[in-house]
């Protein structure tokens, strides 16, 4: 298949393409890697891709049709994966339009020009477009609550949130008026290698490991499903090559965990594999003041995954956990380049 990826230097859809093209037995004729490179997208994370002809990278926006609309024709696209999204919950806090822009409006945009060009193809039948959502659009669970599951309704309590969720009605609106092939999936809090130093996980390792505060928000009782991005990214193929179109499918970790828990987890990983001379890393916690709207938990309930694709994760908070402690310990450089914005510069040309 020829694919088209957006948000491909991203963190979530970073770790797809590179699985795509380094896994034996995922059959990808070329894939086509769109990324607006804002903030969080760097291009640096596919430096060993660089020599790979089949992966091709595009900087550039999803909203922009006649750009969309070349790449599908000139690379023959059989799928689309739109991991392109505004995702960080405080960022839609303090500035909520970019997530309209970004995540409702390139959502359609992108959808007309995938719409037109599907309806060119002889063989219709065989396309596909999976559209990558978040558990967040089903609001907030109270702790004895069961979990989320495919028909709970909808309740958003972001700016982030409530962009993702129009983007889902947008996708599953294609599918009902339209008869376009789509599939959404809605997945739970993701970690791994490569994600933004911004969110819980890689923050608490790169301060614990410079000996800055851990930022706990609140008590730290609230609690995520925690998915390994490899899981994740395993289960999207078997949606996008199993699936039944028009169908939302939900993806969890199967690791519901307190932040205050996942915190003091990092903490004793690091205390064995980079210990301080100064004391505990959980030393360094801090708890800040909540953010507002906080949602309380979450969980997902993946069993029609199970069910239908026979998909389950293979990494248990413990493993996968201890996987991303170890692979931000060994890749200090990628962190550095980061947090300094220097890609950023790179991208504007003022450094080479």
């Amino acid at each position: 298949m020829n694919l088209l990826v957006t948000g491909g230097a991203g963190f979530i859809g970073g770790n797809f393409v590179r699985m795509a093209l380094t896994t034996p037995g995922w059959a990808v004729g070329k894939l086509v890697n769109l990324d607006l490179l804002t903030y969080a997208g760097y291009r640096g994370s596919l430096a060993d891709l660089e020599t790979d002809e089949r992966h091709v990278f595009v900087q550039g926006d999803i909203g922009d049709r006649g750009l969309v609309a070349r790449l599908l024709r000139e690379h023959r696209i059989d799928a689309v994966l739109n991991f392109a999204a505004e995702s960080h919950v405080d960022r839609s806090i303090d500035s909520p339009e970019p997530f309209v822009v970004t995540n409702v409006l390139g959502t359609q945009r992108l959808l007309d020009e995938v719409g037109a060009y599907w309806k060119e193809l002889e063989c219709r039948d065989a396309f596909r477009f999976l559209h990558v959502s978040t558990d967040e659009v089903y609001g907030t669970l109270g702790p004895d609550d069961g979990a989320f599951t495919e028909l709970t309704p909808y309740a958003p309590n972001s700016p982030y949130s409530a962009s993702k969720a129009a983007s889902d009605f947008l996708v599953r609106a294609a599918f009902h008026t339209h008869g376009m092939p789509v599939l959404t999936t809605n997945c739970s809090n993701n970690y791994g290698p490569f994600q933004f130093p911004e969110k819980l996980i890689p923050l608490v390792i790169r301060n614990a490991v410079e000996g800055r505060p851990l930022p706990i928000y609140g008590n730290g009782e609230n609690v995520r499903d925690w998915l390994y991005v490899a899981d994740h990214c395993r289960a999207i193929r078997a949606v996008l090559e199993g699936g039944r179109l028009g169908e939302t499918y939900n993806i969890g970790g199967a690791a519901e965990c307190r932040n205050i828990d996942v915190v003091d987890a990092i903490c004793v990983l690091l205390d064995e594999l980079r210990p301080d001379p100064a004391g505990p890393h959980a030393r360094l916690k801090t708890f800040v003041n909540d953010r507002p709207g906080h949602d309380l938990r979450y969980a997902m309930d993946f069993s029609k995954l199970t069910r239908e694709l026979g998909w389950r994760p293979s990494e248990t908070f413990g493993s996968g956990l201890r996987r991303t402690v170890g692979w931000y310990l060994a890749n200090a450089a990628w962190c550095e380049a980061v947090e300094s914005r220097s890609y950023q510069r790179e991208r504007l040309g003022l450094a080479r």
